[in-house]
């Protein structure tokens, strides 16, 4: 018996690390038996993670007319600033920019090499091989996503400044008739007889969003390669040029 060895690279499973192992016994005309071992396993991982600005929201029609509310985003280009490692830094992640500064005004020394507006760490995984081959100076674009990939968006949402119990907490409020005068929106009784103080993390009126929000699950339903858009059903957090973070 022979045993052949040959290992393929799938274009396809780029994205995704899968180790397939197929065994033929083929019958040769010598009445031989040959094993071939087909082993498919990409070269490397691409990096599913990439910064982008949220444009605002629009609506989209499919070929039966159903309408599908959609958020454009601007994402990328963004580029590998730093490679971090358990050795040296204790844990692994990459530092990507986002946006480079052009003017020479706005560059301090400290920022020398990492000239860009917006710069974030993604960790990298434990056991995970994502990112890995990237080195710094590699380039992240929205190429490394599909329309129809499900994505995890995340970003500042809107500050709405101090508000109520009502509108913060969703508070019923009190009666708007039967003695009940200029207290329709009051949050009550805040503690009781015993302990004499209000207790920890009661909820009560103060400063309202402006937090770091995540939104799972949002599908992608196109892709503009050319001008580095990203079109996603539903809402995502922020306003209008919000900095969001993408990962799938």
């Amino acid at each position: 018996m022979y045993e052949i060895h040959i290992r393929k690279q799938n274009i396809a499973t780029l994205f995704i690390k899968i180790e397939i192992t197929a065994v033929i016994y083929i019958i040769t005309a010598f009445g031989r038996n040959v094993k071939i071992n087909f082993s498919t396993a990409p070269s490397f991982v691409i990096m599913k993670y990439i910064l982008g600005n949220k444009i605002g929201m629009s609506q989209m029609f499919d070929k039966n007319g159903k309408l599908t509310p959609v958020t454009l985003i601007s994402v990328g280009p963004c580029y590998v600033l730093q490679k971090k490692n358990v050795e040296k830094d204790g844990y692994e992640a990459l530092q990507i920019g986002f946006k480079k500064i052009e003017k020479k005004s706005k560059i301090g020394k400290s920022m020398k090499g990492k000239e860009y507006r917006f710069i974030k760490e993604c960790r990298i995984k434990k056991g995970s091989e994502d990112g890995l081959d990237l080195n710094v100076g590699d380039e992240i674009n929205v190429s490394a996503f599909q329309e129809g990939e499900k994505i995890k968006v995340s970003g500042l949402s809107k500050g709405k400044g101090f508000q109520g119990g009502v509108k913060r907490h969703g508070f019923h409020g009190r009666n708007a008739t039967h003695g009940v005068k200029h207290e329709q929106r009051t949050i009550g009784s805040t503690g009781s007889r015993f302990p004499q103080h209000v207790i920890k993390g009661r909820k009560m009126p103060g400063r309202m969003g402006f937090e770091q929000v995540s939104v799972k699950n949002l599908k992608i339903m196109k892709i503009d390669k050319e001008n580095n858009l990203l079109v996603i059903k539903g809402a995502v957090p922020g306003t209008e040029r919000t900095l969001l973070e993408i990962r799938a």
